[in-house]
């Protein structure tokens, strides 16, 4: 729900000269390092803004150094007026905005567009560019010029939630001007950039003593001369909505009628069930693509629920009001414009998750053709108005030849639980969600006070096309495991170690697990070093799951926490083992079985898990083995452990045989004298010892001469995921070892 207790204005003197003496030490100037601060306190509050939403800014002088370019903006003497504008950069967030994310543009030559007719987004962006004191900066905010047009120094903007509940109403402008009164300008929806600018700045040129301007289905700007004032009155405003809303609730103005009457009798799926579910609803999000892995893209997907979530989700009209769109254009890039609503699960499991799967097949197809029909109708008919002046022409980037994005939903309702939401990463599923749970608060709110009515289809299409929008999505090349689940036993250390770093840095998503937790998360800290976690204060890639594989249980609930973080698990490496020694004769029962405990029946039972959920992923899988040498090469007295090894691999070639009509591949690596934990308690000296050599002999004892690393291993299990026509097989890594060769 929208918070609708009083907003708190956190700005406090000593924490803003803070940032001032901190900033300053760097060479930015007083403005800037306020602007930065107040930037923050905006950018922390999810109620304002979220995931890069919003911009900020500020007007100064281009001083020689870091913070301006030593150029023709020269250094004004103190007194002269700002010739400057500092504004939020593209790519950059105001929760960890830093001085660097406010490009500076040189101020009078964008003033000076005030002026010009008309201007299509391509001459905007250019002229922005063109004006940059650094030219290696990034791209000035799209409302730069609106931040520009206006006299004031400091300049805010935010989709805070209790505007847009109460800008997405019928008749929304007489709502704004009752609400807020004459102090704030209201303005229909135009687009940004161009177009908004000119239409603000007539609004101030109207009556100069307005202080913020409210943007129908979009937002709020405040404006100020300090940075303190600017964004005091951000706070207020919204705490001003915040409070109409509160009264109307509570039967004032809005009438104060029940939202989301709930439906009786639902069915509540416990956690198992939900995880069950999980994959299939991933499953069903996937579309073919012959340059992917596997020849398709898949999502990965993240599941929410709360109180609120579920009198939305489980609302009797839920077909009604989620079915309205977003709360403000700038999330369509994110959740799409409407969810894809499921029907409760069943309460019969022997039922429940055929008839999961059958729902999921229409729901997706029919939303998938009506997602084709929008894009048709808005790539034939659009209005005219993502560029260009107000209502005038838009330059080469409208109308007909757009290239239709992907058409499957972001969002899965569950009535009876809550939502999935899907994205290309965890991070943009996590965002997605984000997004959608503010979303069900503002949809509440809007409810309550009145009637939620958002921005209609034709403009929402214009803005999920708009290439100035589809550009904070960025188009990196994917790498070849991105959106894509790998799961490794004994990942703490050793094999199973270089193997999670190999395939995150082929941008998989991790699920660790071993009997070690502090080295699970040693090896999550460093996938996040190495750059694969996206999302601020979350690990974006890996999942640490401490886990005794040999213990049924705990397998089957590391499974379900997989499905739960990212949805489902497309890759297993069943890696974790241990040696034990001993003649056979002599070996211990105990012994024998403890070995046969942890080198088999621990991967039997990783691998029946893994394939369950394979089948109800309905997209293929990959089983990976970490067997020996000594499943085919037995030295003495190892018998103990190259007995269940040997069992290893027939197990994996059972799985190939019984599984490839569903699409699993099953392949094992077959590896030699890796130094490892493997070796532990003194059973690398013991077998180097028994051949007459010291340890560094022993290790390169193979035809090439060369010791096997952990990482020429992971390498292996990557070449095997990738090898689409592979199943069946064992890859030697062993340097060289006929004796051991499998064929």
């Amino acid at each position: 729900m929208v918070n609708l207790a009083p907003m708190k204005n956190l700005w406090r003197d000593s924490d803003a000269q803070a940032a001032v003496e901190r900033y300053g030490a760097r060479g930015v100037p007083e403005p800037l390092a306020l602007r930065v601060y107040t930037s923050r306190l905006i950018g922390g509050d999810p109620a304002l803004v979220l995931h890069g939403g919003g911009n900020t800014s500020v007007k100064g002088t281009a001083a020689h150094g870091p913070y301006g370019d030593g150029g023709d903006a020269g250094a004004p003497e103190a007194g002269e007026p700002p010739n400057a504008l500092f504004v939020k950069g593209s790519g950059w967030d105001l929760a960890t905005i830093e001085p660097e994310g406010f490009p500076a543009v040189r101020l009078e030559p964008i003033r000076a567009l005030r002026s010009v007719a008309r201007m299509s987004d391509e001459a905007m962006v250019s002229a922005l560019r063109g004006q940059l004191l650094d030219p290696s900066a990034p791209n000035p905010s799209v409302e730069a010029l609106l931040h520009a047009f206006l006299p004031h120094r400091f300049v805010d903007h935010t989709h805070a939630d209790a505007i847009l509940a109460l800008v997405d109403q019928p008749g929304p402008e007489a709502v704004c001007r009752e609400v807020f009164g004459p102090r704030l300008a209201v303005l229909p929806f135009v687009f940004p950039g161009f177009p908004l600018a000119g239409i603000a700045m007539e609004a101030f040129e109207r009556d100069p003593s307005v202080e913020g301007i409210v943007l129908i289905n979009h937002g709020l700007f405040t404006f100020g001369e300090t940075a303190r004032e600017s964004y005091g009155r951000m706070i207020h405003w919204t705490g001003v909505a915040q409070q109409a809303l509160a009264d109307g609730a509570n039967g004032g103005a809005g009438g104060g009628k029940r939202v989301f009457p709930v439906r009786a009798g639902l069915y509540e799926p416990d956690r198992a069930v939900l995880a069950e579910a999980a994959p299939i609803i991933r499953g069903a999000l996937g579309f073919a693509d012959p340059a992917a892995p596997e020849g398709r893209r898949g999502m990965l997907l993240h599941f929410r629920t709360s109180e609120a979530i579920r009198a939305f989700v489980d609302g009797q009209g839920v077909e009604d009001y989620a079915g309205r769109g977003v709360a403000t254009p700038d999330h369509i890039i994110r959740t799409k414009n409407l969810p894809l609503l499921l029907p409760p699960l069943e309460a019969d499991a022997s039922q429940r998750n055929l008839a999961l799967a059958e729902s999921l097949s229409v729901g997706v197809a029919a939303y998938v053709d009506a997602y084709q029909a929008y894009f048709d109708a808005g790539n034939r008919e659009a209005p005219k108005g993502a560029g260009g002046e107000a209502g005038g022409d838009t330059g080469g980037d409208s109308g007909g030849g757009k290239t239709m994005l992907d058409p499957l939903p972001r969002i899965v309702l569950l009535p009876g639980a809550g939502f999935f939401a899907a994205g290309k990463t965890e991070t943009e599923a996590r965002i997605a969600a984000d997004i959608y749970e503010h979303t069900i608060g503002v949809i509440a709110a809007a409810e309550s006070y009145g009637r939620y009515v958002p921005l209609d289809a034709p403009r929402l299409f214009e803005m999920e096309y708009w290439s100035l929008e589809q550009a904070k999505l960025g188009r990196s090349a994917e790498k070849p495991f991105s959106r894509q689940v790998v799961l490794i036993t004994g990942a703490a250390s050793g094999i199973g170690r270089a193997t999670a770093l190999a395939f995150a840095a082929e941008g998989a998503h991790l699920a660790l697990l071993d009997l070690d937790p502090a080295g699970l998360e040693d090896v999550a800290a460093l996938v996040e070093a190495a750059g694969q976690v996206e999302f601020p204060g979350q690990r974006g890639a890996a999942a640490v799951l401490p886990c005794d594989v040999t213990a049924p249980a705990a397998v089957a609930d590391a499974f379900q926490d997989a499905a739960l973080r990212f949805g489902g698990v497309d890759v297993v490496v069943s890696n974790a083992g241990r040696v034990w020694q001993g003649a056979m004769g002599e070996v211990s029962e105990q012994d024998l079985r403890a070995s046969f405990e942890l080198n088999f029946f621990a991967h039997q039972t990783v691998a029946a898990e893994a394939v369950r959920l394979f089948a109800r992923q309905g997209t293929g899988g990959r089983l990976l083995f970490n067997a020996s040498k000594s499943a085919f090469n037995p030295g003495p007295g190892m018998g103990p452990y190259a007995l269940p090894k040997a069992a290893l691999i027939a197990l994996m070639k059972q799985y190939a045989v019984d599984y490839a009509g569903i699409g699993v591949r099953s392949n094992a690596v077959n590896a030699d004298r890796v130094h490892t934990a493997l070796f532990g308690d003194g059973v690398l000296e013991q077998r180097a010892k028994a051949r007459g050599v010291g340890v560094e002999e022993y290790l390169s004892g193979n035809l090439l001469g060369l010791p096997v690393r952990t990482e020429d291993v992971a390498a292996a299990f990557v070449m095997l995921a990738r090898a689409e026509r592979t199943t069946g097989t064992v890859l030697p890594v062993d340097g060289g070892n006929i004796a051991a060769a499998p064929r």
